[in-house]
């Protein structure tokens, strides 16, 4: 992607030019330019570069993904992160898992009136 009008996110943000060869570019489209800005702020470009040049091709686009997640959950709950959603998931499971259980407990009560009527 060269060129001013086609440079990616990344390019853009960098306020560089962005070359053909751009490791940035099929992860960071020039439409996204927020997600770029917080991957760039929480780990750096040189460091995202380095981390997408060791994966094989196949791989580099889940994890720019998995990156831009992380970087976006850090920015909006730095102490936190990822971890502070995994936790609430994790409160969501056990509160529908107890929620299960107290409903299967009701239904079986119900069903042994129901039986010895």
């Amino acid at each position: 992607m060269s060129g001013v009008t086609g440079r990616c996110a990344a390019c853009k943000y960098l306020r560089r030019r962005c070359p053909s060869d751009c490791i940035f570019s099929p992860y960071f489209p020039a439409n996204d330019s927020q997600r770029f800005a917080w991957v760039h702020k929480i780990y750096g470009s040189s460091n995202v570069a380095k981390m997408l040049q060791q994966l094989p091709v196949l791989l580099r686009a889940e994890a720019a993904e998995c990156i831009s997640f992380e970087a976006q959950c850090r920015f909006e709950d730095p102490v936190y992160g990822c971890v502070g959603i995994i936790s609430l998931l994790h409160q969501q499971i056990h509160n529908a898992e107890s929620q299960l259980a107290k409903a299967k407990a009701e239904l079986a009560v119900l069903n042994s009136r129901d039986a010895q009527l």
